[in-house]
């Protein structure tokens, strides 16, 4: 079967192309995708300042934010059915490695698979996906396709919150550094259990959009006086937890300073660069600090969590522009170059 894909054929170098898909097996689904987002690691590998798109092996299609429509099933496919709207996970464990067999979370695979990011797992930038069926998700039929593929992306932001042992209640201050896409998630999350939520960030619409979506108080934290107001938003005794959203070192280093004394940091941004850290911090504060890669199968308590609070906001306003999939080199160009004017940019098919 052949069909139009986008494909990533090295930095700034994305192109429409003609492929085949391979012979559908058993235990898979084939997918129509209706929409796919671009997360900020597909702009980074764009960009050519990400190692996790592998384009030195050989082109590969983007994309692990989707919402798609089942249109053919493998003949051992269970629980999926012709018609079924669904998304699917990003990442991937092999469940045959020793990491696997001892239940660890699918970042922790020693053969993990990224959906979106190799030529060996092509991601949802084309007409058509294949996933096996343990990697999809039933999405309800009242939501829409946007609504779908911004699954993906929460799942970190309820991961980072509620992940490993995570918990949050109505006595905890929240402090997020990040405004994007995955820290609305981990806001929208934290405030679901009534906590304070403060967000900072930079941009002054982001801080804004943050509002819009459950923040209490939103701050810049370029700005003189800034741990002096997360003191001041938080009795003077600092959050009780801090997620580092911003995916920068900057950020990383204000979370440890910001952090009230024997709490909670977790790192759910993309950072691949040094830490300027002083550990005294860390000790003197008794901090706790994890880092949260993968989802450990949050996909499903991230559709059933949104699906009761949905009503609350609306969810799909986090998509700040649109696209169609034959502009999808354009949309792009258009998301590397506005950054800070958008949550989520979205490709829409036909």
């Amino acid at each position: 079967m052949k069909i139009k894909a986008v494909r990533m054929h090295g930095a700034m170098d994305l192109r429409m192309d003609e492929v085949t898909l391979p012979e559908l097996k058993s235990n898979q689904v084939l997918m129509q995708i209706r929409a796919c987002g671009i997360c900020g690691s597909d702009i980074a590998c764009y960009e050519g300042r990400s190692v996790e798109g592998r384009y030195d092996i050989a082109p590969y299609i983007p994309g692990h934010e989707f919402g798609a429509t089942i249109i053919k099933i493998g003949e051992e496919v269970k629980n999926f059915s012709v018609g079924d709207k669904v998304t699917g996970d990003c990442t991937m464990g092999c469940n045959a490695c020793v990491n696997c067999k001892n239940g660890l979370m699918p970042s922790a695979c020693l053969n993990t698979i990224d959906a979106g990011f190799r030529p060996d797992s092509p991601g949802a930038m084309g007409e058509y996906m294949i996933m096996n069926e343990a990697n999809i998700h039933k999405i309800p039929d009242d939501w829409s396709f946007e609504e779908a593929a911004l699954v993906e992306a929460f799942a970190i932001g309820y991961f980072g919150v509620w992940g490993r042992g995570g918990s949050v209640d109505a006595t905890d201050d929240v402090l997020i550094f990040g405004a994007g896409t995955i820290g609305v998630c981990a806001a929208i999350t934290a405030k679901a259990s009534s906590c304070k939520v403060i967000i900072a960030d930079p941009v002054a619409s982001r801080r804004q959009k943050a509002l819009q979506f459950g923040a209490d108080i939103a701050l810049d934290p370029l700005s003189d006086d800034f741990f002096e107001q997360v003191l001041y938003h938080t009795g003077g005794h600092g959050p009780t937890i801090t997620i580092e959203a911003a995916g920068n070192s900057a950020a990383a280093a204000a979370a440890i300073k910001a952090a009230g004394q024997c709490s909670k940091i977790r790192f759910i941004g993309i950072n691949m660069k040094q830490l300027p850290v002083i550990p005294f911090d860390i000790v003197s504060k008794n901090l706790t600090i994890a880092g949260y890669s993968g989802t450990e199968h949050f996909m499903t308590r991230t559709i059933k969590f949104l699906s009761r609070i949905k009503d609350r906001y609306d969810l799909q306003s986090m998509c700040t522009k649109y696209f169609e999939f034959k502009d999808t080199v354009q949309a792009f160009d258009y998301a590397a170059n506005n950054k800070e004017d958008n949550l989520k940019v979205m490709i829409r098919f036909p």
